[in-house]
């Protein structure tokens, strides 16, 4: 029987018929453009056909190398799969638990409370994969996941967190170096900053929405930064660049260290729909790290924000 290629050259062969460029599967491979069509033209000596026409603008694939892109996209991705089921398996014996979580939630909650956990769980080793993309129990490496949305997740267990409120946030060093916050209109004075979020019809609260809960229906948003994440906008505030709208469990460290200081008690709720969720596949649900996890989590989200 023919020698089939390897994997190492079906990934290859995965990324230069995604891409139909070789520079970009190099870039995406961390190879150069010229091991790219080394081993391409292996596959080709292997399998005894021609699978990429190459032009001097572009390349496209044949009707031979679209057969074997195909199949080579469904292999890797059925190994990956099985891989993955493996890791869960090994780590199940070694109660180790993988956690995927974005990146402001993990510096602003979870981070701060996990040693906890470690005290009263000493069996149960964490490990964290922080990300703002979305990662999937059949595909990747994980076990569990903290997601913000909906909590609608087909075949998947959730438990909702906590729900969301958004109030104003600033550094004390701009009302030291700027003009004071005596009401709500004041704030027009000040560099305003917030995310710019929707799902289903349904927005995140923006300055808009507040300073209309505030009783100001002339509101000027030229002074408004938007930011395409919660972290970034609360960065602005700690720096003392702007007055941020921020999820209130996300800064409650901070307001009570004193990074951070509410000018005004008004607080608008985030949209009910939406919440952050613990994740889990339906089957995973009465494993014992998971059940573990999950308790801890639930306990410290229903303790009081001070």
């Amino acid at each position: 029987m023919r020698a089939l290629p390897g994997t190492r050259a079906l990934r290859t062969l995965v990324s230069a018929g995604r891409h139909l460029n070789f520079t970009r599967a190099a870039d995406e491979l961390g190879l150069t453009p010229a091991a790219v069509s080394y081993q391409i033209k292996e596959i080709e000596d292997q399998i005894g056909a021609r699978l990429f026409v190459r032009s001097s603008r572009s390349i496209h694939l044949t009707p031979e190398g679209e057969i074997l892109f195909e199949a080579a996209t469904e292999a890797l991705d059925t190994l990956g799969r099985a891989a993955s089921r493996v890791r869960k398996m090994s780590r199940s014996v070694t109660t180790q638990l993988k956690v995927t979580l974005d990146p402001h939630f993990a510096t602003k909650w979870l981070m701060r409370r996990v040693e906890n956990f470690r005290k009263r769980q000493p069996g149960i080793e964490l490990r964290f994969e922080v990300s703002y993309e979305l990662r999937e129990f059949d595909v990747d490496d994980i076990d569990v996941a903290i997601r913000y949305g909906g909590g609608k997740y087909p075949g998947l267990t959730t438990n909702r967190l906590f729900d969301n409120v958004v109030v104003p946030v600033c550094s004390p060093r701009l009302l030291k170096s700027g003009r004071a916050l005596t009401e709500p209109r004041d704030l027009m004075h000040h560099t305003l900053a917030h995310i710019e979020w929707s799902r289903q019809g349904v927005t995140w609260p923006n300055w808009q929405i507040w300073m209309a809960a505030a009783g100001i229906h002339d509101f000027d948003d030229s002074r408004v930064v938007v930011f395409g994440t919660s972290s970034d906008a609360v960065e602005a505030a700690l720096a003392g660049e702007a007055v941020a709208l921020a999820d209130f469990a996300m800064v409650a460290n901070d307001l009570s260290e004193g990074r951070l200081i509410r000018p005004f008690e008004l607080s608008i709720k985030a949209p009910a729909e939406f919440a952050y969720f613990l994740v889990y596949p339906n089957e995973s649900a009465a494993d014992p790290r998971i059940v573990a996890f999950r308790d801890w989590l639930l306990e410290e989200a229903a303790e009081p924000v001070l």
